[in-house]
């Protein structure tokens, strides 16, 4: 990795963190889910950075995957258990981060995540087994009294790529990969409550760009358009209805996902409470963490 693209992975971090950070406390007992949403997303924006994928607030036994939609009146209660996720690219460069924001009295499932995540970035070195590392992140999880959930995995990111290899399981997966020194990745340990295992709901509102195929429709084209200028990387309903109308963005997505165009991404929950903490780092002798 040249020094001009890995300063761009750094970049793209610091904004991430940032943004993270800020995110963090805007998320309140009465604040709303959607202007949340929003406001990360112009703090993004503001402080240069592009969208790597739209932010997701995640509740309770919901481990990922959940976006406000255009008319959102959810807010947030006491007792809530959030994930904050989060995405942010560089001339496509990404960094991906997450935190869990207790509204509750969850600390010791929210340090879980959290203990296994610092644990693990001590392991992304070059020659390093992945299944070391997610041997690492179950025994400091199930060492709190939990789950790890384990179908869910860390994952490699790259220029307009959010979800690249190698996997990077949450527990002892038996697998033979082996870091590679400059290789950039997302390590993102789950703690649950529940059996650590998720599963696929209904209304996703999340999607990219799978496949290319011409499309009759002038509506669905015009909104094809639009997403054209994400890039590739995952895009939600609320950033389409902010240029179409709603009617036609839901006919236009409707067609797009009969044809296999586009491919959605619904939300994953446990059956238990579910915390989460991501950084990006970039493999070394000594780890950059990007996303600090």
């Amino acid at each position: 990795m040249d020094a001009e693209i890995q300063q761009k992975y750094l970049t793209a971090g610091k904004i991430a963190a940032e943004a993270r950070e800020f995110g963090k406390q805007k998320i309140i007992v009465g604040a709303s889910v959607l202007k949340v949403s929003d406001e990360i997303e112009d703090k993004i924006k503001e402080l240069g950075g592009g969208l790597a994928f739209p932010v997701q607030i995640s509740f309770n036994n919901t481990a990922a995957h959940t976006c406000a939609e255009p008319d959102d009146d959810t807010v947030f209660k006491q007792g809530d258990l959030i994930k904050l996720d989060l995405g942010v690219h560089i001339e496509g460069y990404v960094a991906d981060t997450a935190v869990t924001v207790d509204l509750g009295d969850n600390n010791n499932l929210v340090m879980a995540s959290r203990n296994a995540l610092e644990a693990a970035l001590k392991l992304a070195t070059p020659g390093r087994k992945v299944s070391e590392i997610g041997k690492v992140i179950h025994d400091e999880i199930v060492k709190m009294g939990f789950s790890p959930v384990k179908n869910l995995s860390g994952h490699g990111v790259g220029r307009f790529i959010i979800h690249g290899p190698p996997s990077i399981p949450n527990y002892e997966a038996y697998e033979n990969v082996v870091l590679k020194e400059d290789m950039v990745i997302a390590i993102e340990p789950f703690a649950s409550k529940g059996i650590g295992a998720i599963h696929e709901t209904d209304n996703a509102n999340i999607f990219m760009v799978v496949n290319k195929k011409p499309v009759r429709s002038q509506i669905t084209r015009d909104v094809l358009k639009e997403i054209s200028t994400y890039q590739g990387l995952p895009f939600t309903t609320r950033w389409l209805v902010k240029k179409f109308p709603a009617l036609k963005v839901r006919m236009a997505l409707r067609e797009l996902l009969d044809l296999g165009i586009i491919h959605a991404y619904p939300p994953l929950p446990d059956k238990g409470l579910v915390s989460q903490a991501e950084h990006t780092v970039i493999v070394k002798d000594v780890p950059i963490v990007t996303t600090r």
